[in-house]
């Protein structure tokens, strides 16, 4: 499986030379790594020699180079403390400015220490493939930066927790908790594979962590985030759940050098207890195909499918399956954007035409979208219906489960 390349025609990631990853290894760069020190070495600080790194077993990131386990204690310095931290920034005394002085110069110090840790840099000509059906990789934040002919498959992207929250005031409002990890981060990156990967905050999730000044105190950021530029990118076959903003595609309405890229490919996915951003997508050309969508029972959920800044998504045969709260209207939000072209959407097992129905309820706070996104996909495979790829979706997606 290490040296399988991505099919012809597969999505966006088989654009001109397609995506190899690592398939022209030598002997020497194709290792099997069972700790995060192996792992470390195997990656070489993001070498673009050709590798295979096969993950087998349980790698936990927050470990040290000799496999022992680091808890947020050992990575707090300068007199960093948490009560200290929120009793100096309570938005009560200290008002609406940033965060600035001791206690934040110790955040910023202990945060540096973990990011040292759990911040893996992924090179050029390299694939990172699951070893059976229980390899994971827990508390890291795996970074494809400015990196071509990446593979990464049959993998569980577990709990990328950040111990040291940055509070960010708003204009007009508290602010948020700001997390600084996501599980996969795809930066600059181009041709790149993702397959049969699973993501989630596993161990950690935040609905279990406490209120600070008003807000969820926010451990993880983006389960895969591709931005800056990234471009050629197909996910398929992949698990995202039990998370809030789950896959931001363009991370700036500014960000104008992301004209023309962020071409990315998303096919028999599934989303599952997934509250936002699946995906959200400013700039991007994104095809949408065979996804299967299970929406979280309760009142946080927010939206599936965000349509910004100049994006053009086509959503071709995609099920969402709904607590009987969730209207139709709800799976689509806008913001700048405004190019959608639907097809074949199934909602609770009933066909739907998102568009129409977005524009009926949302006109009067949000932009209606127009069906002319001014480009039709050619690189993907059968588009089968909503029904039938929900059904082989629930089968075959995620990690362990490669045929």
């Amino acid at each position: 499986m290490g040296r399988e390349v991505l099919a012809p025609r597969d999505g966006w990631a088989a654009e001109g030379a397609g995506t190899t990853g690592g398939a022209a290894a030598d002997a020497a760069h194709d290792v099997t790594v069972r700790t995060r020190a192996e792992l470390v070495r195997a990656l070489d600080g993001g070498s673009a020699t050709p590798r295979i790194i096969r993950i087998a077993g349980t790698i936990d990131a927050n470990t040290d180079d000799h496999g022992r386990r680091l808890h947020c204690a050992d990575y707090a310095t300068g007199g960093y403390d948490l009560a200290a931290y929120l009793a100096a920034y309570d938005p009560r005394t200290w008002g609406g400015a940033k965060p600035a002085g001791p206690q934040e110069d110790a955040r910023k110090a202990s945060a540096a220490r973990q990011a040292a840790r759990v911040e893996l840099a992924v090179g050029s000509n390299t694939t990172i493939v699951g070893v059976g059906a229980d390899a994971v990789l827990k508390g890291a934040s795996l970074q494809v930066k400015d990196a071509d002919n990446v593979i990464i498959r049959n993998l569980e992207l577990r709990d990328a927790y950040d111990c040291f929250p940055a509070w960010q005031p708003n204009t007009g409002g508290l602010g948020d908790w700001k997390s600084a990890y996501d599980n996969l981060w795809l930066r600059g990156a181009t041709h790149v594979w993702i397959d049969h990967v699973t993501a989630s905050d596993k161990g950690h999730p935040d609905d279990r962590e406490p209120t600070h000044f008003g807000r969820n105190y926010l451990r993880h950021d983006g389960l895969l985030d591709i931005t800056n530029g990234a471009d050629l990118i197909t996910v398929s076959w992949s698990r995202f759940t039990d998370h809030d903003k789950a896959m931001l595609i363009g991370n700036g309405d500014n960000v104008t050098t992301d004209r023309g890229k962020l071409r990315v490919t998303l096919h028999h996915n599934r989303f599952e207890s997934i509250v936002q951003r699946a995906p959200r997508v400013r700039f991007g050309q994104v095809h949408l195909y065979n996804n299967r969508y299970d929406i979280p029972e309760g009142d946080q959920y927010r939206y599936s499918l965000g349509v910004s800044t100049e994006s053009r998504i086509v959503a071709e045969n995609n099920s969402f399956t709904t607590p009987g709260h969730i209207e139709a209207a709800d799976l689509v939000k806008s913001w700048n954007g405004t190019a959608l072209q639907q097809t074949g959407t199934e909602f609770n097992g009933f066909p739907v035409d998102l568009l129409a129905i977005h524009n009926a309820y949302n006109s009067g706070s949000e932009r209606d979208l127009t069906p002319d996104v001014g480009w039709t996909p050619t690189l993907h495979g059968r588009v089968d219906t909503a029904r039938q790829a929900a059904q082989d979706v629930a089968r075959g997606a995620g990690a362990g489960r490669l045929p």
